[in-house]
């Protein structure tokens, strides 16, 4: 067993929509990025990868590539679990912490972890999301972007015990 862990950021930006865990949420603001700036499945991604020793989301999905812009972040997810299950490895489960201020997240859980979940071919058991505030302080606590914590425990299948 292995563990990872992912951390990403992402400001706020007018004239975007706002996807987390891969659902489009009610806001009047979006997140900035060269993809669609889902800030939650690119913290996964990189717990994943993490866990794996196979650097991170970037090094994979480089946001200097214009195949990238604009793409769906669970376009994103789907291709490093893939990476992971050519590698010999299967989640164990995998567990986030939404940091933002607003909107406020509570009511759109259960569908992300049901979209997560189905992206990455696992039980929704084994998808952990919460959702907390940074109260009031730093950037997100001003409401300038929202940042995402998560961590990965994944099983290697190809090895005996």
């Amino acid at each position: 067993m292995r563990i990872g862990f992912g951390y990403d950021v992402h400001a706020f930006a007018e004239g975007r929509e706002l996807w987390l865990g891969g659902v489009k949420i009610d806001y009047p603001l979006g997140l900035q990025g060269h993809s669609d700036a889902d800030v939650l499945i690119h913290a996964v991604c990189d717990a994943l990868l993490g866990a794996a020793n196979m650097r991170d989301i970037g090094y994979h999905f480089p946001d200097s590539s214009p195949q990238f812009k604009n793409i769906d972040s669970k376009i994103l997810l789907r291709e490093t679990m893939q990476l992971l299950r050519n590698a010999g490895y299967e989640l164990g489960n995998m567990d986030a912490t939404v940091i933002a201020e607003q909107p406020k997240l509570s009511p759109y859980i259960p569908q992300m972890q049901k979209t997560l979940a189905e992206t990455m071919q696992v039980p929704e058991t084994d998808v952990s999301i919460k959702a907390t505030t940074s109260e009031k302080m730093g950037f997100v606590g001003r409401k300038e972007g929202i940042a995402v914590c998560a961590v990965a425990l994944i099983i290697n299948k190809q090895r005996s015990f």
